[in-house]
């Protein structure tokens, strides 16, 4: 693992983050020994990523189950939205390719009951036992896992501290100008060291972004603050296709607590028989939903909980397991939410979770076929940062794991059938030019224009949405992105920096999206319609 680059760095292909999507795709291109593979991210660690923090569990196949049932499961949790192919794609491909490279290669060691078969659990909106599980801790294991195996892989490098700043596209970067004429190709990436603080060029014959997620655009988020939209933002910029952008999953449970990241308690606490409570303790989730109750889709249990708050001045609801499950249970279950919670003087076998909704998940993104190729050829996109269609408007609960596995993997293989083209040259793309930069980078000012940005996004994009409100949020964030804008032209870069123009330019698309859009559906709700 290194934590700097040369100032041109030529590789065959190029992947941009290092969750589940990105280094799955890495394994699966790491066996053809001729490749070379490069994989960057702007964390210090490579498990810091979205993929580290999954507790709940990833979709497999229980002993009752088929790839049809999950299948009507993803089509009924989307809202009619979800594309069909890529669903049959992920039930029918997904959970063996699970046991393929998260069992057998990674070595994955999942729940197991006292006569060593796998232990499938029940989540919300789930019709069969189908959820694999590491304790409360499946992220983390799955991640320990693939990165142990990826390090073992002689062809595949992994960059630390780099930023990626934009996509390298042609004709846009050519030094040619007869490149105009020929079809829009990327070719790599501009990349930030942190460590050096300055901007290389990564020149590759295909890319992967595997960047994750945007929730830190948002006030409340379960979401680590390497989520803030850098990918969607930079093929956007680049002119990728991007779809489904309204569709921001809300989880309805994570602790109240003060910090904008906050914790989640994991959607299996209510799989495993944890009710919704007012804090007076009576329950309220019949009420919105009489058949699922507490296991409704995510979306219709956030809306409930924002509603009971909102009509009840209540700052938050209580999520109570320790009526419904024994105390050693609970510990052995749920053992980083019990020590998490423990340590705020909160002891979840003895009394309910003090919670509240969170920006959680993004459901759409950069436009991808059943094999992760965006709009732009070279450039593919896999993760959360991409839409496949799967989730549709709202996400199945512990989908998304499973989804990055199919799709990296989906993706190398099919960059592994392409025919191997030449690379750009040095001399084919300008360098980064800063020699006019005048400023510094501004804390204060760049942290007082993310707060703005996750307050307007909060209350005006948040759970429940308005022309009005759309309306505001989209003035307010214009304004805001030509400041940010014209700053980022005149100053030295830094990760703060590009990540707060990102960020701005992700609200925008999200904000957008969602003012076009006036039907409600799953995690999209209008309350003016």
């Amino acid at each position: 693992m290194k934590t700097s680059v040369p100032s041109t760095l030529q590789t065959d292909t190029l992947i941009i983050g290092s969750g589940i999507a990105g280094v799955s795709a890495a394994l699966r291109l790491a066996s053809d020994s001729q490749r070379r593979i490069t994989v960057i991210t702007r964390a210090r660690e490579p498990a810091e990523s979205n993929s580290q923090y999954a507790q709940g569990g990833v979709v497999g196949r229980g002993a009752d189950d088929a790839p049809e049932l999950l299948v009507e499961d993803i089509l009924r949790a989307g809202d009619s939205v979800c594309h069909r192919p890529a669903v049959e794609v992920l039930a029918t491909e997904g959970p063996d390719l699970l046991l393929e490279v998260l069992v057998d290669r990674a070595g994955v060691a999942f729940d197991r009951d006292e006569a060593g078969s796998l232990i499938y659990g029940l989540e919300a909106a789930h019709s069969k036992r189908r959820i694999l599980h590491v304790g409360d801790m499946t992220g983390r294991a799955i991640m320990r896992g693939l990165l142990q195996e990826l390090a073992k892989q002689p062809n595949v490098e992994i960059i630390t501290g780099q930023t990626a700043v934009d996509l390298l596209t042609f004709p846009h970067h050519a030094l040619d100008p007869l490149s105009v004429y020929r079809p829009e190709v990327c070719h790599g990436v501009y990349v930030f060291d942190q460590e050096t603080r300055q901007v290389r060029t990564i020149l590759a014959k295909s890319t992967i972004l595997a960047t994750g997620g945007l929730g830190q655009i948002y006030m409340n988020t379960s979401n680590p603050p390497g989520a803030r939209g850098d990918g969607l933002a930079m093929a956007y910029r680049a002119g990728a296709r991007v779809a489904n952008a309204e569709y921001i999953q809300f989880h309805p449970t994570v602790l109240h607590m003060p910090e904008a990241t906050k914790f989640l308690i994991s959607e299996a606490v209510r799989g495993e028989g944890g009710v919704l409570l007012t804090p007076e303790g009576e329950p309220f989730m019949a009420r919105y939903d009489p058949q699922w109750k507490d296991l409704a889709p995510r979306d219709v249990v956030a809306r409930a909980i924002y509603w009971e708050m909102l009509e009840n001045g209540y700052p938050y609801v209580l999520l109570d397991i320790a009526s419904h499950m024994q105390a050693d249970a609970i510990r052995g279950r749920f053992p980083q939410i019990h020590a998490r919670c423990l340590a705020l003087d909160i002891d979840i076998t003895e009394r309910p979770i003090p919670v509240v909704p969170a920006a959680h998940y993004f459901c759409g993104g950069v436009l991808v076929d059943t094999w992760g190729r965006t709009s732009i050829p070279g450039l593919y996109a896999v993760g959360e940062v991409s839409c496949t269609g799967v989730h549709g408007a709202n996400r199945l609960a512990s989908t998304s794991l499973l989804e990055g596995l199919v799709w990296g993997d989906r993706a190398a293989r099919h960059i592994r059938e392409q025919p191997s083209g030449e690379a750009v040259r040095d001399n084919e793309v300008p360098p980064w030019d800063d020699s006019n930069l005048i400023y510094d980078t501004d804390p204060t000012l760049m942290q007082g224009d993310m707060q703005t940005i996750r307050n307007i996004m909060w209350h005006y994009v948040g759970l429940v949405r308005s022309e009005y409100r759309l309306n505001r949020a989209m003035r307010e964030l214009r304004h805001l992105c030509l400041e940010i804008e014209d700053f980022y032209r005149k100053t030295r870069l830094s990760d703060g920096l590009i990540g707060l123009r990102n960020s701005v330019q992700a609200a925008m698309i999200v904000a957008g999206a969602a003012r076009m859009n006036l039907v409600s559906r799953g995690s999209h709700y209008r309350e003016d319609n």
